[in-house]
């Protein structure tokens, strides 16, 4: 089931559980980050210039 996040500090922390599989980045007009999850597919959707530093930020495993 899709879930949609609204805030960065709480994607980072759904991308950095135990049961996070993988991240997936779609880009068309805004910047969407995916992160699968056992239960839930949590979506995440930018629209400014903070995709890069979210990027970095990211866990190693996932980029």
């Amino acid at each position: 089931m899709p879930c949609k996040i609204e805030k960065i500090k709480n994607f980072l922390l759904t991308a950095r559980r135990q049961d996070a599989k993988s991240v997936k980045i779609r880009k068309n007009g805004n910047v969407k980050f995916k992160v699968r999850c056992n239960r839930y597919l949590d979506t995440l959707v930018i629209t400014d210039k903070k995709t890069e530093k979210l990027k970095q930020s990211l866990p190693e495993v996932w980029q």
